[in-house]
Protein backbone atom coordinates (compact mmCIF):
# COMPACT_ATOMS: atom_id res chain seq x y z
CA UNK A 1 0.00 0.00 0.00
CA UNK A 2 3.06 2.50 0.54
CA UNK A 3 4.85 1.57 -2.69
CA UNK A 4 5.48 4.37 -5.04
CA UNK A 5 6.66 2.09 -7.87
CA UNK A 6 5.55 3.40 -11.45
CA UNK A 7 4.98 6.67 -10.10
CA UNK A 8 6.04 10.10 -10.99
CA UNK A 9 6.53 12.89 -8.87
CA UNK A 10 7.02 16.78 -8.57
CA UNK A 11 8.69 18.09 -5.78
CA UNK A 12 9.05 22.01 -5.50
CA UNK A 13 11.83 23.56 -3.74
CA UNK A 14 13.35 20.44 -3.45
CA UNK A 15 17.19 21.62 -3.82
CA UNK A 16 17.20 21.76 0.43
CA UNK A 17 15.52 21.21 3.48
CA UNK A 18 12.50 19.44 3.56
CA UNK A 19 11.87 19.23 -0.12
CA UNK A 20 14.59 17.79 -0.31
CA UNK A 21 14.35 15.02 2.34
CA UNK A 22 10.61 14.64 1.21
CA UNK A 23 12.51 13.88 -2.33
CA UNK A 24 14.65 11.40 -1.55
CA UNK A 25 11.80 9.78 0.91
CA UNK A 26 9.70 9.44 -2.31
CA UNK A 27 12.38 7.75 -4.74
CA UNK A 28 13.77 5.36 -1.51
CA UNK A 29 9.17 4.54 -1.98
CA UNK A 30 10.01 3.64 -5.86
CA UNK A 31 8.65 7.00 -7.43
CA UNK A 32 10.99 9.00 -10.24
CA UNK A 33 11.19 12.23 -9.36
CA UNK A 34 10.95 15.71 -11.15
CA UNK A 35 12.84 18.15 -8.85
CA UNK A 36 12.60 22.03 -9.08
CA UNK A 37 13.85 24.68 -7.75
CA UNK A 38 15.99 28.13 -8.39
CA UNK A 39 19.37 26.77 -7.56
CA UNK A 40 20.53 24.46 -9.99
CA UNK A 41 23.54 23.71 -8.66
CA UNK A 42 21.64 22.07 -5.45
CA UNK A 43 19.13 19.88 -7.76
CA UNK A 44 21.99 18.59 -9.33
CA UNK A 45 23.48 17.15 -6.25
CA UNK A 46 20.20 15.70 -5.14
CA UNK A 47 19.44 14.23 -8.37
CA UNK A 48 23.07 12.03 -7.97
CA UNK A 49 21.77 11.05 -4.76
CA UNK A 50 18.30 10.21 -6.40
CA UNK A 51 20.24 8.04 -9.11
CA UNK A 52 22.21 6.19 -6.11
CA UNK A 53 18.56 4.92 -4.90
CA UNK A 54 17.78 3.49 -8.43
CA UNK A 55 15.32 6.03 -9.55
CA UNK A 56 15.20 8.89 -12.42
CA UNK A 57 15.53 12.27 -11.17
CA UNK A 58 14.71 15.07 -13.65
CA UNK A 59 16.17 18.48 -13.24
CA UNK A 60 13.96 21.36 -13.99
CA UNK A 61 14.87 25.02 -12.76
CA UNK A 62 11.68 26.91 -12.01
CA UNK A 63 10.01 29.78 -9.92
CA UNK A 64 6.97 29.13 -8.96
CA UNK A 65 5.61 33.15 -8.84
CA UNK A 66 5.95 33.03 -12.22
CA UNK A 67 2.99 30.75 -14.06
CA UNK A 68 5.02 30.56 -17.43
CA UNK A 69 7.54 28.82 -15.50
CA UNK A 70 5.27 26.20 -13.92
CA UNK A 71 4.10 26.24 -17.14
CA UNK A 72 7.11 24.63 -18.27
CA UNK A 73 7.90 22.21 -15.52
CA UNK A 74 4.43 20.63 -15.94
CA UNK A 75 4.99 20.41 -19.75
CA UNK A 76 8.16 18.93 -19.50
CA UNK A 77 6.85 16.03 -17.07
CA UNK A 78 3.92 15.30 -19.81
CA UNK A 79 6.39 15.34 -22.38
CA UNK A 80 8.51 12.91 -20.94
CA UNK A 81 6.84 10.52 -18.34
CA UNK A 82 3.16 11.04 -19.54
CA UNK A 83 1.60 11.59 -16.45
CA UNK A 84 1.94 13.22 -13.19
CA UNK A 85 0.68 10.88 -10.05
CA UNK A 86 2.28 13.33 -7.15
CA UNK A 87 3.03 16.70 -6.51
CA UNK A 88 4.75 18.26 -3.46
CA UNK A 89 3.85 21.90 -2.78
CA UNK A 90 7.28 22.68 -0.84
CA UNK A 91 8.60 26.09 -2.19
CA UNK A 92 8.71 28.74 0.57
CA UNK A 93 9.92 31.66 2.08
CA UNK A 94 9.64 34.00 4.82
CA UNK A 95 10.99 37.44 6.54
CA UNK A 96 10.80 39.00 9.73
CA UNK A 97 9.17 42.07 10.23
CA UNK A 98 7.04 43.45 13.52
CA UNK A 99 3.44 43.86 11.94
CA UNK A 100 3.31 48.02 12.41
CA UNK A 101 6.47 47.69 10.24
CA UNK A 102 6.15 45.10 7.66
CA UNK A 103 6.59 46.15 4.27
CA UNK A 104 3.85 45.35 1.52
CA UNK A 105 6.66 44.53 -0.74
CA UNK A 106 7.87 41.53 1.19
CA UNK A 107 4.00 40.74 2.33
CA UNK A 108 3.35 40.31 -1.71
CA UNK A 109 6.86 38.21 -2.32
CA UNK A 110 5.90 35.92 0.26
CA UNK A 111 2.04 35.95 -0.29
CA UNK A 112 3.59 34.90 -3.99
CA UNK A 113 5.86 31.94 -2.94
CA UNK A 114 3.84 30.40 -0.14
CA UNK A 115 0.29 30.07 -1.32
CA UNK A 116 -0.29 31.79 -5.28
CA UNK A 117 2.90 29.83 -6.33
CA UNK A 118 1.39 26.66 -4.72
CA UNK A 119 -2.54 27.37 -6.32
CA UNK A 120 -0.68 28.29 -9.47
CA UNK A 121 0.79 24.84 -9.77
CA UNK A 122 -1.65 22.96 -7.74
CA UNK A 123 -3.99 24.63 -10.75
CA UNK A 124 -1.63 23.29 -13.66
CA UNK A 125 -0.87 19.78 -12.45
CA UNK A 126 -4.26 19.10 -11.14
CA UNK A 127 -5.83 19.54 -14.79
CA UNK A 128 -3.55 17.11 -15.90
CA UNK A 129 -4.69 14.63 -13.06
CA UNK A 130 -8.28 15.26 -13.42
CA UNK A 131 -7.63 13.82 -17.53
CA UNK A 132 -6.14 11.14 -15.64
CA UNK A 133 -8.90 9.96 -12.74
CA UNK A 134 -6.54 10.27 -10.25
CA UNK A 135 -3.66 12.05 -8.86
CA UNK A 136 -2.03 13.33 -4.93
CA UNK A 137 -1.34 16.75 -4.04
CA UNK A 138 0.33 17.56 -1.05
CA UNK A 139 0.43 21.28 0.21
CA UNK A 140 3.50 21.77 2.54
CA UNK A 141 2.44 24.26 5.73
CA UNK A 142 3.63 24.95 8.49
CA UNK A 143 2.59 24.84 12.59
CA UNK A 144 2.32 28.85 11.82
CA UNK A 145 -0.59 28.60 10.21
CA UNK A 146 -2.78 27.51 13.59
CA UNK A 147 -0.28 29.17 16.16
CA UNK A 148 0.86 33.00 15.83
CA UNK A 149 4.83 33.52 15.24
CA UNK A 150 6.19 36.94 15.98
CA UNK A 151 7.61 38.90 13.09
CA UNK A 152 5.99 36.46 10.74
CA UNK A 153 2.41 37.84 10.09
CA UNK A 154 3.07 36.89 6.27
CA UNK A 155 4.68 33.70 6.48
CA UNK A 156 1.47 32.82 8.76
CA UNK A 157 -1.09 34.32 6.81
CA UNK A 158 -0.01 32.61 3.86
CA UNK A 159 0.61 29.26 5.57
CA UNK A 160 -3.26 29.91 6.64
CA UNK A 161 -4.41 30.49 3.36
CA UNK A 162 -2.51 27.23 2.08
CA UNK A 163 -4.48 24.76 4.63
CA UNK A 164 -8.16 26.25 3.73
CA UNK A 165 -6.91 26.02 -0.34
CA UNK A 166 -5.92 22.32 0.68
CA UNK A 167 -9.12 21.74 1.85
CA UNK A 168 -11.45 23.73 -0.56
CA UNK A 169 -9.21 21.92 -4.00
CA UNK A 170 -10.00 18.54 -1.90
CA UNK A 171 -13.96 19.06 -2.20
CA UNK A 172 -13.73 20.59 -5.04
CA UNK A 173 -11.62 17.67 -6.80
CA UNK A 174 -12.77 14.68 -4.76
CA UNK A 175 -14.76 13.13 -6.89
CA UNK A 176 -12.39 13.69 -9.83
CA UNK A 177 -10.01 10.77 -8.33
CA UNK A 178 -7.63 14.31 -7.19
CA UNK A 179 -6.92 13.71 -3.68
CA UNK A 180 -5.39 16.84 -1.84
CA UNK A 181 -3.86 17.11 1.66
CA UNK A 182 -1.66 18.99 3.66
CA UNK A 183 1.55 18.62 5.91
CA UNK A 184 2.41 20.91 8.52
CA UNK A 185 5.78 20.75 10.18
CA UNK A 186 7.24 22.72 13.06
CA UNK A 187 10.56 23.51 13.42
CA UNK A 188 12.98 21.00 11.29
CA UNK A 189 16.64 20.62 11.65
CA UNK A 190 17.18 22.48 8.01
CA UNK A 191 19.96 24.42 7.10
CA UNK A 192 18.06 27.14 7.79
CA UNK A 193 17.34 26.49 11.44
CA UNK A 194 21.11 25.88 11.95
CA UNK A 195 21.97 29.02 10.80
CA UNK A 196 19.69 30.85 13.05
CA UNK A 197 20.42 28.58 16.10
CA UNK A 198 24.32 29.91 14.89
CA UNK A 199 23.21 33.37 15.36
CA UNK A 200 20.81 33.16 18.48
CA UNK A 201 22.03 30.31 21.06
CA UNK A 202 18.73 30.97 22.96
CA UNK A 203 17.01 29.74 19.81
CA UNK A 204 17.13 26.16 20.29
CA UNK A 205 16.43 26.13 24.24
CA UNK A 206 13.32 27.97 23.47
CA UNK A 207 11.74 25.92 20.71
CA UNK A 208 13.11 22.51 22.38
CA UNK A 209 11.25 23.63 25.76
CA UNK A 210 7.98 24.56 23.85
CA UNK A 211 7.74 21.47 22.36
CA UNK A 212 6.55 18.72 24.09
CA UNK A 213 8.79 16.12 23.05
CA UNK A 214 11.91 18.15 23.97
CA UNK A 215 13.57 18.24 20.63
CA UNK A 216 12.89 19.57 16.65
CA UNK A 217 12.33 17.31 14.01
CA UNK A 218 14.59 15.72 11.72
CA UNK A 219 13.87 16.50 7.80
CA UNK A 220 14.13 12.61 7.65
CA UNK A 221 11.14 12.33 9.55
CA UNK A 222 9.13 14.21 6.85
CA UNK A 223 9.26 11.50 4.26
CA UNK A 224 6.83 8.73 6.02
CA UNK A 225 3.89 11.38 6.15
CA UNK A 226 4.56 12.25 2.69
CA UNK A 227 4.90 8.91 1.68
CA UNK A 228 2.04 8.00 3.67
CA UNK A 229 -0.07 10.81 1.52
CA UNK A 230 1.54 9.93 -1.81
CA UNK A 231 0.50 6.41 -1.74
CA UNK A 232 -2.99 4.14 -1.59
CA UNK A 233 -2.15 4.25 2.06
CA UNK A 234 -4.07 7.06 2.19
CA UNK A 235 -6.79 6.66 -0.68
CA UNK A 236 -9.70 7.62 1.47
CA UNK A 237 -8.03 10.80 3.20
CA UNK A 238 -8.54 14.32 1.59
CA UNK A 239 -8.78 17.84 2.58
CA UNK A 240 -6.82 17.01 5.39
CA UNK A 241 -3.35 18.76 7.13
CA UNK A 242 -1.14 16.58 9.41
CA UNK A 243 0.93 18.36 11.78
CA UNK A 244 4.36 17.13 12.27
CA UNK A 245 5.46 18.87 15.13
CA UNK A 246 6.23 16.95 18.14
CA UNK A 247 2.92 18.10 20.29
CA UNK A 248 3.33 21.96 19.66
CA UNK A 249 -0.17 22.35 18.50
CA UNK A 250 -1.36 19.96 20.96
CA UNK A 251 -0.25 22.02 23.85
CA UNK A 252 -1.72 24.85 22.85
CA UNK A 253 -0.83 27.97 25.34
Amino acid sequence: MFSLDGKVSIVTGAGRGIGRSIALGLAESGSDIVICSRTTSELEELSNEIKKIGKEAFVITCDVTKPESVDTVVKETIKKYGKIDILINNAGMTKKHLAENFPVEDWNNILSVNLTGAFVFAKKVGQEMIQQGYGSIINISSVGSDQAITKSVAYTAAKGGLNMLTKNLAVEWAEKGVRVNGIAPSYIETDLVENIKNHRPDFAKDITNRTPMKRMGKPEEMKGVAVFLASEASSYITGETIFVDGGWTALGL
